[in-house]
């Protein structure tokens, strides 16, 4: 592949080889032969190869230009498999789906490999955007697949953890060492699979009040939650303090010690005091 392929560094392309890796992409993904499927970055199409035999239909979506020739000719006698030749940063999933989502498709799910350099906005995009899947399977840097699936209170709870634990429910698939990628990357990578909630966990008078308590309290880990919160919304730390005691959490906590329920709680103690006080 090397000899006849030139990775481009910029593009964070380490290709999926190790077939055994694959086979336990497919089995976590849940992927089944009446859905529609969304793959990010293909590569040489190792995984597409096994999605487009199992699913009713694939898309796969590559920023490399170079890629899609090579993709298009290996895949010229599969009908249920479409290449676009575009960044998923600028792409509008959703309408991906409703343009290419065959009547013969019951789920959507998504999957990737995604590059290390933009792992986490991506994830986050798909997310945010609220797209329209049951899944989200993909092939992570192991450090932040630790982060996303991590618990309140351990070490690697962060931004991250609280932020996909309001949007899914997350599950640890496998561990994939360096020498399943080509070029080898410098790090090992995990699969997780992101199980998109049908509604929030949790009821709040303002959605982004969640994700404003998320920023500000994570913005500097030591901290309290008392001194983080300080100039959130223009809060000074009387009105923080207020916030927090409303909320049944010790000012002296810090945010990742909170689960997804008292961060709720903060953030519509937050919205509660400042709506008393127009």
């Amino acid at each position: 592949m090397s000899t006849k392929f030139r990775h481009a560094k910029s593009l964070g392309q380490n290709f999926l080889t190790d077939r055994s890796i694959v086979d336990e992409i497919i089995a976590g993904s849940l992927i089944g032969n009446d859905d529609f499927v969304i793959e990010i970055g293909p590569g040489m199409g190792v995984l597409t190869q096994e999605l487009a035999d199992i699913a009713a239909k694939v898309v796969a979506i590559e920023i490399d230009t170079r890629l899609i020739p090579i993709l298009n000719k290996k895949f010229a006698s599969y009908d249920n498999v479409e290449f676009i030749n575009e960044d998923v940063m600028k792409c509008n999933i959703n309408e991906i789906i409703a343009d290419h989502r065959t009547k013969n498709c019951k789920s959507v799910r998504i999957v990737g490999n995604l590059p290390y350099y933009i792992t986490t906005p991506i994830v986050m995009k798909l997310l945010e955007e609220k797209v329209e899947a049951e899944s989200i399977t993909v092939m992570i840097q192991k450090e932040v697949a630790d982060r996303i699936v991590a618990e309140p209170g351990s070490k690697a709870c962060g931004a991250i953890t609280a932020s996909a634990a309001y949007y899914c429910e997350t599950e640890r698939i496998t561990e994939a060492p360096a020498s399943a990628f080509e070029p080898r990357p410098k790090v090992d990578s995990t699969v997780i699979r992101l199980d998109v909630r049908s509604a929030p966990p949790v009821e709040l008078l303002e959605e982004e009040s969640y994700f404003e308590v998320v920023k500000y309290g994570f913005a500097q880990r030591r901290k309290t939650l008392l001194n983080a919160l300080t100039g959130m919304r223009g809060m000074d730390k009387a009105a923080v303090g207020a916030a927090l005691e409303s909320a049944g959490v010790d000012a002296k906590r810090r945010a990742e010690t909170l689960s997804i329920d008292e961060l709720a709680a903060v953030a519509n103690a937050v919205v509660a005091l400042q709506r008393t006080a127009r």
